[in-house]
């Protein structure tokens, strides 16, 4: 196990996304999956899930694409639930594929991403 606030050669060690809105993002991400946020003045917020940082800010355009982002979560409708009532669009609904099953959806600042488990 890796341990936590160590960098570790290789290993993706942070995120950052461009956002149109930070107090959004941040309501969104800490609703649906918990995370905790500290601010470094009003175009940058560092978000922290637990294992990994990363950072929202709005000093470039969004940028929508680039790699698929998936989160792990044990219990995929609950999570899917979650991610509906704040009126997130899904993408794709929950389907199976080897090793487990998965959906898609858009954030607030329109970034597609995943959740899955396995099966």
């Amino acid at each position: 196990m890796v341990e936590q606030n160590v960098q570790v050669n290789n290993l993706i060690d942070y995120i950052e996304l461009n956002v149109t809105d930070i107090e959004c993002s941040k309501a969104f991400y800490g609703e649906v999956f918990g995370w905790t946020f500290f601010d470094y003045g009003p175009d940058y917020c560092e978000f922290n899930d637990g294992r990994m940082k990363g950072g929202f800010t709005t000093q470039e355009p969004v940028k929508l694409g680039g790699p698929l982002i998936v989160f792990y979560h044990d219990d995929l409708n609950s999570v899917l639930e979650k991610i509906k009532s704040t009126g997130a669009e899904i993408t794709k609904d929950i389907f199976q594929f080897p090793g487990g099953e998965r959906f898609q959806f858009k954030d607030p600042n329109g970034y597609e991403l995943a959740v899955w488990r396995t099966t």
